[in-house]
């Protein structure tokens, strides 16, 4: 048991790189959420339903973080920070990592029969934080879902999903093949430049282009001099 805690700690030392040794990750409140978690699923798993709420509201009291007790968690699961919310049949496979103000929330049934209404998501996936995967879709393997993103479709095997609704870019084999990105987004291209960035661009082609019409039309009327015409006054301020 002792050395299952110590792989627990060091692979979140891996993803993490600001906790100097294991004690430290110790005091991490995802650690503990994921402690009371256990204890809560059992007794949830025992039928013992009351009893496994109260182990919920004293964990989400201590750790702002809600876990439902029917929520399956595999190996390794890491929730950076907190403040996250999994719902009663979300399903977490080995070395997910999720960060802060994440929730993994479910649809509301029509006819009010509760089921499958809760995210899955598999091995090595990354959540940004506040990234809202609502309803019973599957994330695949090494899927990255970037911050502030909303999922409400499945998602492809190592996809980076991002925007609201989110969409998946293209990455690079390089950065796919990474074992970890934080916050499960490129910090680089290939990701959509940006709005300003864009606005940034067209500006320059602006004025690339007035530059452009500035030099045909001194180029027109040194002609039109020499041809001893009227230059046009329209052609002024273009």
């Amino acid at each position: 048991m002792l050395g299952n805690l110590v792989r627990y700690l060091d692979s979140i030392v891996a993803r993490d790189p600001a906790p100097r040794s294991r004690w430290e990750v110790l005091l991490y409140p995802g650690v503990w959420a994921l402690f009371w978690h256990r204890l809560a699923h059992r007794l949830f798993n025992a039928r013992l339903f009351f009893l496994a709420r109260v182990v919920n509201h004293l964990s989400r009291f201590l750790t702002a973080i809600d876990i439902h007790p029917g929520a399956r968690i595999g190996r390794n699961f890491f929730i950076d920070h907190g403040f996250t919310v999994i719902g009663e049949t979300a399903e977490i496979g080995d070395n997910v990592t999720i960060y802060q103000c994440v929730t993994l929330g479910g649809s509301n049934p029509t006819n009010g029969v509760g089921g499958k209404r809760h995210p899955t998501l598999l091995d090595n996936v990354i959540v940004g934080s506040g990234a809202q995967i609502i309803g019973p879709v599957t994330v695949g393997k090494r899927a990255r879902v970037g911050a502030s993103a909303v999922v409400t479709e499945d998602v492809p095997e190592g996809a980076t999903m991002i925007g609201v609704k989110a969409r998946s870019t293209l990455v690079s084999a390089e950065t796919w093949a990474k074992e970890f990105m934080p916050y499960g987004t490129p910090c680089k291209e290939p990701c959509e430049p940006s709005g300003i960035q864009r606005v940034d661009e067209l500006e320059e082609e602006v004025a690339a282009l007035r530059a452009q019409v500035e030099t045909l039309l001194a180029a027109y009327e040194a002609l039109a001099r020499e041809a001893g015409k009227p230059v046009e006054p329209a052609c002024k301020g273009v």
